[in-house]
């Protein structure tokens, strides 16, 4: 409940009632999801790249609209999985939406319902959650395939409503923005104010090189590299030193990250040291290392650093 308040004048006037709640974000790898977080959010939460199953494991990004505080929960890609590093992902993605209030499938319009966007609508068929559907890059696709494609989505999953948007331009997000603080029960909001993510500080660095590092080396670098955050020092005159591994499997895989006369590095370090020094608005000393770590895909270790559960089975 609101108290309440007495302005200058003597008028009482009332609050109003603050609401709350979680909405994952699940869809085919490379739908928009972590684009659509971000500028739900007003602010970089979650790595974006043109590499597919660039989420690896659930990311919170918290928003403001009206009296309402979202958390909305990115989640990795779902895809038939291959590795184990596939499975875990996948199950992280489906552990995000059972933990949601609402969910919210994301679909490529100019993919459709091929592959696995028909396998995750068949899925969400059992579960229990309020769900809406959301068309993204409507712009590239003719208005009546956006209306067939949404009747067809709708034919097999009953949504609560369905919206269609373009996530980069942000056209018709501030729908969706509204639907959810309507929609969302009165209650106080789980995190303060002015914080837009749950990822600790480290790791978030460490999304950001790894954002860099795909961006930089588009195919040369296939999915098998990770990034870590090992030293974090506050400096006394305000800045900061950060030293990073980044680890691949192969040194033919380290070859590629360093570059011809380190080039590739030291562009991938500057690229990253830029963007950190303005989300943490404080000097960034990085110090970026390759080293390599054969299999690491099979170790335990690593997948409890990038916040996923090592696949047992």
């Amino acid at each position: 409940m609101t108290e309440p308040e007495t302005e200058d004048g003597g008028e009482a006037i009332v609050n109003t009632p603050t609401r709350s709640g979680f909405v994952a974000l699940i869809g085919p790898t490379n739908a928009g999801k972590s684009t659509l977080v971000n500028r739900f959010v007003g602010a970089k939460v979650s790595i974006v790249s043109h590499k597919v199953q660039t989420t690896r494991a659930v990311m919170r990004g918290i928003a403001i609209h009206k009296n309402a505080q979202i958390v909305f929960m990115d989640t990795p890609g779902i895809f038939k999985p291959r590795r184990k590093l596939d499975r875990a992902m996948v199950t992280s993605a489906w552990g995000g939406a059972k933990d949601a209030d609402i969910i919210l499938l994301l679909i490529d319009s100019e993919r459709g319902l091929r592959g696995d966007a028909e396998a995750i609508l068949e899925a969400l068929k059992d579960v229990p959650q309020p769900k809406i559907l959301v068309l993204n890059k409507i712009d590239r696709v003719r208005h009546e395939d956006l209306f067939q494609l949404a009747a067809k989505a709708n034919e097999t999953v009953k949504f609560d409503r369905t919206f269609m948007i373009s996530a980069t331009t942000g056209s018709g997000c501030d729908d969706i923005m509204d639907y959810l603080a309507e929609t969302f029960p009165e209650g106080p909001w789980y995190y303060p104010e002015d914080q837009i993510s749950d990822l600790p500080m480290r790791q978030l660095a460490a999304e950001i090189t790894r954002e860099k590092l795909f961006l930089r080396l588009h195919q040369e670098l296939p999915y098998s590299s990770h990034v870590e955050t090992e030293k974090w020092e506050e400096r006394k005159d305000g800045s900061v030193r950060i030293e990073q591994v980044i680890y691949v499997e192969r040194d033919s895989q380290k070859k590629i990250v360093l570059g011809k006369n380190g080039d590739a590095i030291k562009a991938i370090s500057t690229a990253s040291r830029k963007e950190m020094s303005e989300i943490l608005e404080q000097p960034v000393h990085l110090f970026l290392f390759v080293k390599v770590r054969e299999n690491w895909g099979n170790d335990p270790e690593r997948f409890r650093e990038m916040g996923l559960e090592f696949p047992r089975d």
